[in-house]
């Protein structure tokens, strides 16, 4: 199996959970000229936070496959089945099939791993996620050496997910890694948030996390893994390539062509809290830089 990391953030930077279910809904607050909170990587830096009731936690959310209103996966994601699930692994391993979610989860080490977490639209959080190392699964599976990448697919079912009915992204949806990326210890295949299983708008019941990447890299609802020798197209690269590239490392030297990366604000810290520096690798420089040694980060963004 892979070699557990160390965790070197603590409960304390966590975002308070109602605010991590509900960021969406500040967002759409911002948009009509309320500014969201910055991120700062100090617990002393962290405000006590007034919880919104449930009901509000859950009206906001950012899943196109159930619609692009932000209260549309929340209204319509009740109707996704998740038990039973499948997950086809494929592609350059050795023991190619279908994985029941159960089965996977019977083989795996769940841990507790908190990871800042940084959006490509300049908000921030930090979250408490449930899950194991991707790593493992791909041991499991029989990765075989000639891989060189991992592409990611998100459920195709418009029957279930009202907003596939629309042409709104070439569906399903899909991400990819360099294997050496899926490898690192860092990534992994997330289970739940706050010890409880993940809600369906949030991408019950497995997705992806790369906590040093935008958060657009954490496809949701993964159906399938394919294991291959050619370099994956993600969804929004394929949408917008000069906007959103296939690597999507938080670089707060490489702004999107619409705004700047270089700071950030936190979900929850106040409606007019400083913005603060956007940090390389979301923080998390000395883990994963050693990875893009040589490459020109503005190219490969």
């Amino acid at each position: 199996m892979a070699h557990r990391w160390t965790n070197n953030l603590t409960h304390e930077e966590i975002t308070p959970e109602p605010l991590f279910m509900n960021r969406r809904q500040l967002i759409a607050g911002a948009a009509a000229g309320a500014a969201v909170a910055g991120l700062s990587t100090r617990a002393d830096a962290q405000e006590a936070l007034e919880p919104n009731p449930w009901e509000d936690i859950t009206q906001y959310n950012n899943f196109y496959e159930f619609g692009t209103g932000k209260t549309d996966p929340a209204a319509y994601a009740g109707a996704l089945t998740t038990d039973p699930w499948t997950v086809t692994i494929d592609g350059l391993v050795e023991k190619p099939g279908e994985y029941s979610f159960k089965d996977i989860m019977a083989e795996m080490t769940v841990e507790e791993r908190i990871y800042r977490f940084r959006c490509v639209e300049a908000w921030s959080m930090v979250i408490p996620w449930n899950g194991f190392e991707l790593a493992d699964l791909l041991e499991m599976a029989g990765a075989q050496p000639e891989g060189k990448f991992v592409r990611f697919e998100t459920l195709y079912r418009p029957e279930e997910m009202v907003g596939q009915k629309y042409r709104t992204i070439d569906w399903p949806y899909v991400e990819g890694l360099r294997m050496d990326e899926a490898l690192h210890p860092l990534t992994i295949m997330a289970t739940g948030i706050y010890g409880k299983t993940i809600p369906n708008q949030n991408g019950a019941p497995m997705r992806l996390v790369v906590p040093w990447k935008y958060g657009f890299k954490s496809i949701k609802s993964i159906v399938r893994i394919t294991v291959t020798d050619e370099e994956p197209v993600n969804t929004w690269q394929d949408l917008q390539a000069s906007e959103y590239g296939f690597y999507a490392n938080v670089n707060p030297e490489v702004d999107h062509p619409r705004w700047s990366q270089a700071t950030e604000r936190k979900v929850g810290g106040g409606l007019f809290s400083k913005r603060v520096p956007t940090l390389m690798f979301n923080g998390y420089e000395e883990e994963v830089a050693s990875l893009y040694e040589g490459m020109d980060l503005r190219k490969y963004y």
